[in-house]
Order: structure tokens, then C-alpha cells, then sequence
């Protein structure tokens, strides 16, 4: 019998009951284990494997629709983990130059290494364009933070015909939104730091594939870098993955309306939300898309306005990252990096009231136009 999301998020990766027990273990806090006679098992030494780690792995797995999956200490742990543990002097890597920014940074360790980097936008599968002779081609869809989207069964074709892996970095969407390894990738990639676990008070990451190879590969790079999870962060993912359906709706709802109250609002330009109708995006999205994730993004006229905007926000908190319960907003051109305008704000919906949040919003946009 096939279960739904919430059922499935709820006992993913969750022993068989069993009297007296916990529904979920503890953490294991283990730095060695008893071993006798040779150097072999399922847990040696704390840097190989930990039960605590196993479980979340395997609800993970269950999750992304079946593979091995590789749990790491954050996010960026886990992009490093399937770009570098696959390619070498000599190799191509083709890349969108809208991704994340410290993915982009990247470039610069692989170029040191002797890798080949070719960079094309995400919209319109331009990166297909570049795949000959490529080792690895990077995906991320939507994109962070400008939320294009790229259809992942083409680009994921044409670069296995050219000899390519496919990776895709699915954070935003996470596999209840988006089902990657089904669409064609070879590597599903998150920063479990953001929806995945959805709290914002803990770093982690994950790489899921079917290969036995490539797992192997993935994971001999955790324990050769020692990019290792702490089992707190673990067992509270776990924790947290319980409600991952019923906050990914919330979300996605959230961001709906958002979108909505937002289209046609005289200060706002450049608003993009993947599931709302008539974005760049939405038919593409729709095609692959089971969720359109939280994130909202959209441009005011000057960083002036986008400061007062994010000042006068009372619901809304002012923080970096996405993905938590806490609905956060940031002008996203403090950092650097990435090519957007001064006022361009990235909006995380959390899962408050669509009413007070969008009411927040409006009133802060009131306060925006003031001189």
C-alpha cells in the first residue's frame, strides 16, 4: 500500500516498535565502539558510522524515493562532497552561474585542482549547451536566489549522452517537493539547514543516489575529510522530519498568497514564486513540481526601501537562509555575489497566519515609500 507524505515523513527511517523502546532512539554519543577481533561491522569508529546517523540516512532514502544516502555536517559539507569526490585534474563541470553563491565559489577550488568550469544560466536549459565532454553537470531548480527553474528530465538527458553525471542541488524544493533521482539525476544534493529540518537551529546536509559507486565514492569522502554530523543535529533532523509535509503545505501556501497580494503592487518589480500563474516558471514548475517551496523573491525600487521595508516588518524577522517555521526576509545584495539588484528581497514564508503575514507585509511595504 502506498502512503501519502505525512505518513511517510512521520515513520521514515523509524525502528520496528518494540516493547519498553522509544519511537525514536536517542543520539548515540560515540567516539569508538566495542570491536574485538577485526575491523569490521556496521560501526567501528565514530568518524565511519553512527546509529544515529543510520536512521536518519535511511529515513532520508525512503523520502527521495530509494538510493544511499550520505548524511554531512551542513549543506555546503554535502555540494563538496558530489562535486570533489567525482572529478579530477582534467575534467569538465558544468555549473548554472545563478546557483548559490558559495557553490559558485567553488569554481575557483576546482580551477586549482585542474577541473574545466563552464557556467550557463538556468533558465532555458541553457546549460545543455555546454555538456560535451563534462564529467559532472550541476543543477539547481529553482535557483537560489532568483527561482528559475530548469527542466531537469532534458538536461539530465542530454548530459547523459554526452557521458555526464547529473547532480542537482533540490534544497528549496526537498524531495517531497521535487522527486530529482526520478526525473533523470544521478545525485539528489540538499542543505538539510533549510526546509529539510525547517527550524533554523541546526546545520546539516545530505547527498542520496541510486549508484552503489557513487555512494561509495560520497561517502569515503566524508570520512576522508572528516565532514561528519554531529548526532544531536542527526537525531533532531530526524525529529524534525515528522512534520516536513505539514510544513512544506503551510509554506507553499503561505508563499502563494504572498505572491498573490504582492502581483501588481506599484513598489514591486520582479516578483517571481515559481506556483503562481503566470511566472516565467510556473508551466515548467508545474510539470515537475509536486510543492513550489517557500521562497518568495522580488525587487524594490532601492536599498533604502528594501531597509526600511525589512525595518518595519513586526511578524517577519530579518535573518539570512530559509526554510524555518519563522517566516524571515533579507536584502539579499548585502552579501555579494550574487547579480541581483540593491533592493532585491529573498522572502521565506514559515507557517504563521497567511493573513497576518501578508498584512505585515503590506503595512511594511506602506512604511517603504515613506521619504
Amino acid at each position: 500500500m502506498a502512503h501519502g507524505d505525512s505518513t511517510r515523513s512521520v515513520r521514515a527511517g523509524r525502528p520496528a516498535p518494540e516493547q519498553w523502546t522509544p519511537e525514536l532512539p536517542g543520539p548515540t554519543f560515540a567516539a569508538h565502539f566495542h570491536l574485538s577481533g577485526e575491523a569490521a561491522g556496521p560501526y567501528t569508529y565514530g568518524r565511519d558510522a553512527n546509529p544515529t546517523w543510520t536512521r536518519l540516512e535511511e529515513a532520508i532514502s525512503e523520502l527521495e524515493g530509494g538510493g544511499t544516502t550520505t548524511v554531512f555536517s551542513s549543506g555546503m559539507a554535502a555540494v563538496s562532497a558530489a562535486m570533489l569526490s567525482l572529478v579530477a585534474s582534467g575534467d569538465t563541470v558544468v555549473m548554472p552561474d545563478d546557483c548559490y553563491q558559495t557553490t559558485r565559489a567553488l569554481r575557483d577550488r576546482l580551477e586549482s585542482y585542474g577541473v574545466r568550469v563552464r557556467m550557463a544560466p538556468t533558465a532555458g536549459d541553457a546549460q545543455i549547451a555546454l555538456v560535451e565532454g563534462a564529467r559532472l553537470v550541476w543543477l539547481e531548480t529553482p535557483s537560489n536566489p532568483g527561482l528559475d527553474v530548469c527542466d531537469i528530465e532534458r538536461v539530465a538527458a542530454a548530459a547523459h549522452a554526452a557521458g555526464a553525471l547529473v547532480a542537482v542541488d533540490n534544497t528549496l524544493a526537498t524531495p517531497l517537493g521535487q522527486r530529482v533521482l526520478d526525473l533523470g539525476a544521478d545525485l539528489a544534493v540538499a542543505s538539510d539547514t533549510k526546509s529539510l529540518t525547517g527550524h533554523g537551529d541546526l546545520l546539516l546536509g545530505h547527498v542520496t543516489t541510486r549508484d552503489p559507486e557513487l555512494a561509495q565514492a560520497v561517502r569515503t569522502w566524508r570520512k576522508t575529510v572528516g565532514a561528519i554530523p554531529g548526532p544531536m543535529e542527526t537525531w533532531l533532523a530526524h525529529r524534525s522530519l515528522a512534520t516536513l509535509a505539514l510544513r512544506l503545505d503551510r509554506q507553499t501556501a503561505n508563499a502563494l498568497a504572498l505572491a498573490t497580494a504582492l502581483r501588481g503592487h506599484p513598489l514591486v518589480s520582479g516578483l517571481r514564486y515559481p506556483g503562481l500563474p503566470g511566472d516565467p516558471a510556473h508551466e515548467l514548475a508545474s510539470r515537475q513540481m509536486r510543492r513550489f517551496g517557500c521562497v518568495v523573491s522580488f525587487t524594490l525600487p532601492s536599498r533604502d526601501a528594501a531597509e526600511r521595508f525589512l525595518a518595519a516588518l513586526r511578524v517577519v524577522g530579518e535573518a539570512t537562509s530559509f526554510g524555518s517555521v519563522h517566516s524571515t526576509a533579507e536584502r539579499r545584495a548585502r552579501w555579494g555575489g550574487d547579480a541581483v539588484p540593491p533592493g532585491f528581497i529573498r522572502f521565506s514564508c514559515g507557517i504563521e497566519d497567511a493573513d497576518d503575514l501578508v498584512a505585515d507585509v503590506l503595512l511594511a511595504l506602506e512604511a517603504a515609500t515613506d521619504d
